[in-house]
């Protein structure tokens, strides 16, 4: 099997997202301003404390999708990260929709985005061993999971492996953020993580996100240094035992002359992952598809070998995905 007939198997791949809840411990309480007068119930109280606590946005949502927004955002919302949802971002994707939201002091920032994933039920949960080989299962704090029963029912996949696996992969995107924001790569600083959702830096004016670079014609000076400065971001993952797993002009964001780098929720880690290189290849091929359209010269797989070896990686074959443990397996 060749790396071109694995790039056309990675095609088909579904990439799965995970989840980091906040542990209620660290809820932090909001502003309780209502004036409950003695004689008011304990149950009028508790209904009272529950509408000053409730989430409620500006942003116009559909029912499903408020329900959807309310059980991901409350606890971000009651722990003050933000004080409203205005708008959507971006919707319609396979795996989460992205909302802007608006801040306040605790991150003394004017926006924030929350990416909110779908719920599970929506989504699934398979052809992901390509990407998940090698990686810890996370629980709901970040640590590996080593329960045995826990790691059983992962591999089962009964309802408890898929919610474990769900919160993983969301998890995994969060930490893999976190370790190229503090190594200063160019993505939006994550703050948050839990409850299905991430909040990171918002990328954009007031009134429009920042854009996606697909979407941009850039002239040739600009797309050749905007090219090294990807190029730098992806030598900055390769430092951290990164690769993205699905960069593309279309995962890249263009704003004021910068570019950001975003959705990570399939990085994989070239120490231990078999087909690492060939993912890596895909990532610079359509990475180079958009830049040689902006008359950038650059040859894909030399620059592959190139930045590979340099980064100490050794390269090898690609292995078929089917060779893989099989989903459900005690291998899985």
């Amino acid at each position: 099997m060749n790396t071109f007939e694995l790039f056309e198997q990675l095609e088909d791949l579904e990439k799965i997202p995970a989840i980091r809840n906040v542990p209620e411990s660290q809820l932090r309480q909001g502003r309780f301003t209502h004036k409950v007068k003695r004689q008011t119930k304990p149950n009028q109280m508790a209904e009272l404390a529950e509408e000053e606590h409730a989430l409620n946005f500006s942003y116009h949502a559909s029912k499903h999708e408020k329900e959807w927004l309310i059980s991901s955002l409350t606890t971000f919302y009651q722990q003050q990260w933000f004080d409203d949802v205005l708008s959507l971002i971006k919707g319609g994707g396979k795996e989460a929709s992205v909302y802007q939201c608006l801040g306040n002091e605790t991150t003394q920032t004017r926006y924030l985005a929350a990416k909110v994933y779908r719920p599970r039920k929506f989504r699934q949960l398979r052809n992901d061993s390509l990407y998940r080989e090698g990686r810890l299962h996370l629980d709901d704090e970040g640590h590996e999971i080593k329960n045995g029963g826990a790691l059983h029912a992962i591999n089962k996949r009964t309802t408890l492996g898929m919610r474990l696996l769900h919160t993983s992969w969301i998890e995994h995107e969060f930490q893999t953020m976190s370790l190229l924001h503090e190594a200063g790569a160019d993505v939006p600083q994550p703050y948050v993580s839990g409850n299905n959702a991430i909040l990171m830096d918002y990328i954009g004016w007031d009134d429009m996100p920042a854009p996606t670079l697909n979407t941009i014609n850039l002239d040739r000076v600009e797309a050749q240094r905007l090219f090294q400065q990807a190029i730098h971001n992806i030598e900055i993952m390769l430092a951290q035992d990164r690769v993205h797993g699905d960069l593309s002009a279309y995962n890249i964001l263009y704003f004021e002359g910068a570019i950001y780098l975003i959705d990570f929720p399939q990085a994989i880690d070239p120490a231990v992952n078999r087909n690492a290189y060939a993912i890596f290849q895909r990532d610079m091929i359509r990475l180079c598809d958009y830049f040689q359209t902006q008359g950038v010269d650059c040859n894909p797989q030399n620059l592959a070998k190139d930045l590979w070896v340099k980064n100490g990686f050794p390269i090898k074959q690609p292995v078929d995905p089917r060779l893989l443990p099989v989903e459900g397996s005690d291998d899985f």
